[in-house]
């Protein structure tokens, strides 16, 4: 679904990774992970197209679906929920058709993150877990086979953050979309994740959530000392910079 082979980024004299290697496969779950400014956000860019890479390759497969950071729509955004899934569809254009077909796959989607009863109330009106639900739903109306997601679980309460991550899981079991999933916090979708990819101070690891997060890989990553800490099914770390922490 995604191969990135030496792949680097680098804006003018500050490079943020080089040489990284990474494969997803069908109905893999990668969590990308690491410190403010650590490229996170432009290595999304770059599966995009967004973002040219200053080295290496990166190859995609057709059909992607894309959940951005999670920000409140305003309240009088002109939209229902059923308007923003099926921008998913067609853009942002206006003055479609409403065909049956594109009606049952918007009904469809929503169903699919179990907001068919929000399709027809004003986006801008719902809670910030419904939105994100609806911005879910709008990401796999055209049945993607890679969905990336840019941090989704920003400003979301613990609630809407397991709703949501158990929604993209589901997805990916029940579909076999490949699945990249950036966060600033490894124990929502610790439960779902089949490997990580973590990126700090130019550095980055790629394995398992046991192999990478131990406080010697953390600590060789910020170059600190830094202590990870399991317990009740949680992983907890201190000792990262304050001006990496996210």
């Amino acid at each position: 679904m995604l191969e990135l082979v030496d792949a680097g980024l680098a804006y003018g004299p500050r490079q943020l990774w080089s040489g990284l290697s990474l494969r997803v496969e069908p109905g893999e779950f990668v969590a990308v992970l690491g410190a403010n400014g650590s490229g996170k956000t432009s290595l999304v860019r770059a599966i995009l197209g967004l973002q040219r890479l200053s080295e290496g390759t990166v190859r995609v497969t057709d059909g992607i679906g894309y959940v951005p950071q999670q920000r409140r729509i305003e309240p009088l955004t002109p939209l229902r929920a059923r308007d923003v899934v099926g921008q998913g569809l067609d853009g942002h254009r206006w003055g479609l058709g409403r065909s049956a077909d594109r009606n049952a796959r918007i009904g469809a989607a929503l169903e699919a993150v179990d907001a068919a009863e929000l399709a027809d109330r004003p986006v801008g009106l719902l809670s910030g877990g419904e939105q994100q639900r609806v911005r879910v739903a709008q990401a796999l109306v055209a049945g993607p086979r890679l969905l990336l997601c840019d941090e989704p679980l920003l400003s979301l309460d613990l609630r809407s953050q397991r709703t949501v991550t158990a929604l993209v899981d589901r997805r990916r079991r029940e579909a076999g979309t490949a699945v990249v999933f950036v966060t600033h916090e490894i124990n929502p979708v610790l439960p779902y994740v089949d490997s990580v990819l973590y990126l700090a101070g130019g550095r980055f690891r790629v394995g398992t959530v046991e192999d990478v997060f131990t406080s010697a890989t953390l600590t060789e990553l910020y170059g600190v000392p830094v202590e990870v800490v399991t317990a009740g099914g949680r992983i907890l770390v201190a000792g990262i910079p304050q001006a990496h922490h996210e």
